[in-house]
């Protein structure tokens, strides 16, 4: 048995799906790509048995062909190739693979295909779609806040709560807290469930920045997504969510409105002279005016720097976590961000001073004691 592909073409997909395999697999099979031939289509599986991942590629086969081939072989085998067709021929009954190409043949030793885990299928009952844009920009503007904490592993991925007419995306570390409420997608669903990082890193290299549509489906065990010519199903986080809606603050009466690109340069350049167990900077707010300092007492460095913004409120002097800051400061894109602040001891809101069309974004960011305070 065996088809023909170009290398280019196969090697693209492959690598669409690698992200999946494990570095150090608990089973040798979950180390290999499934090839799965039916009717001239190659359905390429990886999984690591909590995540998985598939794509689809043309070919050109003189019969079904399901088999389980090493990863790391075949894909050095085709990066080393300049674009050409291939021919992989299978050995029914020891499966083993050879490539052969216009340099040569390669040898490699696979598995039976029907030895490779099961993937689980969605029944389609809870299903919505969305833009590949959003669903992308929802991704990276709340996995970086989230925890790495095994003990406590509900903070370890992205809270999902949809609603008939909205979906929200959280993320939080205990430290730092971030909420994207999109309005314009209606789920049609009143559900929520918990997306965990490995699977979150995948969309964010995979999905594509346009308007093409992602079919999100889920089960009380695994959320499946389908986008072009990929699909990837991931085990949820069963954990309770902590009640986020409760730490964030009402009542906010200092307002700080500053250019976002300006406070985040300063706060980055101020954090050089942090305390490096603390990366602790501070903010001194009086009038129009914004000092924002940092020191090392141990070895004697400190550094400060002065911005013009437009304050409402009383003086006000507050700490924060400089890493933080400048991650959340990262992630927010208009011009100016809005910076509500109420007590040294209360969370700070960082907002955008416009947001996207449909997008309701907050950020919130647990203060440090100061000295002085």
């Amino acid at each position: 048995m065996k088809f023909i592909v170009n290398t280019s073409a196969l090697l693209d997909h492959l690598q669409s799906v690698n992200g999946t395999i494990p570095s150090k697999p608990i089973l040798p099979i979950l180390d290999n790509f499934l090839f799965d031939i039916k009717d001239g289509i190659l359905n390429i599986t990886t999984t690591d048995l909590e995540t998985s991942m598939s794509t689809s590629v043309s070919v050109e086969a003189d019969k079904d062909i399901l088999v389980a081939v090493p990863s790391r072989l075949t894909l050095d085998t085709l990066r080393s190739l300049p674009s050409q067709p291939v021919t992989f021929t299978l050995d029914d009954k020891s499966s083993q693979v050879e490539i052969k190409s216009e340099f040569g043949r390669y040898k490699l030793s696979g598995y039976p295909g029907v030895d490779f885990p099961k993937i689980p299928e969605t029944d389609g009952s809870n299903s919505f779609t969305m833009p590949a844009d959003v669903l992308l920009n929802c991704v990276v503007k709340t996995i970086f806040a989230t925890g790495n904490d095994e003990l406590r592993l509900n903070l370890t991925g992205v809270f999902v709560e949809m609603e008939e007419d909205s979906i929200s995306f959280v993320s939080t570390d205990a430290n730092r807290m971030v909420r994207c409420i999109r309005k314009d997608i209606k789920p049609g669903v009143q559900s929520s469930f918990i997306l965990p990082k490995k699977a979150l890193n995948l969309l964010k290299s995979n999905l594509p920045n346009d308007s093409s549509p992602v079919n999100i489906s889920f089960n009380e065990t695994n959320a499946f997504f389908s986008f072009g010519d990929i699909k990837l199903v991931c085990r949820l986080i069963e954990e309770k969510y902590p009640d986020y809606q409760a730490v964030i603050p009402e009542n906010n009466p200092n307002t700080l409105i500053i250019d976002r690109t300006d406070f985040l340069t300063s706060v980055k350049r101020i954090s050089i002279y942090s305390n490096k167990s603390t990366n602790q900077v501070r903010l001194k707010i009086a009038g129009s005016e914004i000092t924002i300092s940092a020191e090392d007492i141990d070895l004697s460095n400190e550094a400060a720097e002065r911005l013009s913004c437009d304050y409402d409120g009383e003086d006000l002097e507050i700490g924060f976590n400089a890493r933080y800051l400048v991650e959340m400061l990262s992630n927010l894109y208009s011009k100016n961000i809005k910076f509500e602040l109420s007590a040294p001891s209360r969370a700070g809101i960082l907002l955008p001073d416009e947001n996207d069309e449909g997008e309701n974004l907050l950020m919130l960011i647990m203060p440090m004691m100061l000295n002085n305070v």
